[in-house]
């Protein structure tokens, strides 16, 4: 180890890029992959981002030519430039990652999964054999249990209410289905949907909740195969 006098060896600079880029891998393969989902869905994304990045700094330019100040200008815009086509990046990657799994099996679950915050997800823990499914979410609104398929799935879903409503006697359990008919949510508003219900638990009522769930077992089944796309994550909403 090097002290407060010496210089780092070699050794030690090694392990000091290995490890920066290690911590950089992953935050640019992630970028990579909602890139190429984009291009996917909107092959013209490359243009976009570079239209808006240019357009940004030639405003930019032109306000500070005008002031006498180019240099300056050039050198506050072009992070900002930066800064707002990474926004609309962002939106249009979080569009493609919808579009991508819109009408796909296990759309839903993708979606619940990717809450990080706040919820535990149970994907699948009620089928049939026509690959509708339940997915149980548990958090401090309760259980929200969210149905994906065709008019088996509302069978599956009071099913699984009354099993939950046994299972814990008391805590609010709340059902939705998530496709683009009437009266059912899409997927692009599911997080926004999760997001609504009032919360009524403490975290240790939480705590509890999901140690009860546990210990009484459930299916849990594995998503069935099919052409879900690997490797997208979407977006955290705020």
């Amino acid at each position: 180890m090097a002290t407060k006098d010496s210089k780092p060896t070699r050794a030690e600079k090694r392990a000091a890029k290995a490890a920066a880029k290690a911590a950089r891998g992953p935050r640019f393969k992630v970028i990579r992959d909602a890139y190429q989902v984009t291009k996917r869905e909107q092959p013209k994304v490359g243009l976009i981002l570079l239209s808006i990045f240019v357009g940004v700094l030639v405003v930019g330019i032109t306000i500070g030519a005008i002031f006498g100040s180019v240099v300056s200008a050039a050198f506050f815009t072009t992070p900002l430039a930066l800064l707002i086509a990474f926004i609309i990046f962002t939106r249009m990657a979080t569009s493609a990652a919808y579009s991508s799994i819109e009408g796909q099996i296990g759309a839903a679950a993708s979606v619940l999964m990717s809450i990080r915050k706040g919820w535990t997800v149970d994907t699948a823990v009620n089928v049939n054999r026509n690959q509708d499914m339940v997915h149980r979410a548990v958090g401090k609104p309760g259980i929200v249990l969210v149905g994906e398929g065709r008019e088996g799935v509302k069978i599956l879903l009071n099913d699984e209410r009354r099993r939950m409503e046994r299972v814990a006697p008391g805590v609010p359990v709340n059902t939705l289905i998530c496709g683009e008919g009437e009266g059912q949510v899409s997927v692009r508003k599911l997080q926004r949907q999760m997001k609504k219900y009032p919360k009524k638990l403490s975290m240790s009522q939480v705590r509890e909740l999901r140690a009860r769930i546990k210990s009484v077992g459930g299916m849990n089944i594995p998503l069935p195969k099919g052409p879900m796309p690997r490797n997208i994550k979407l977006p955290k909403r705020s």
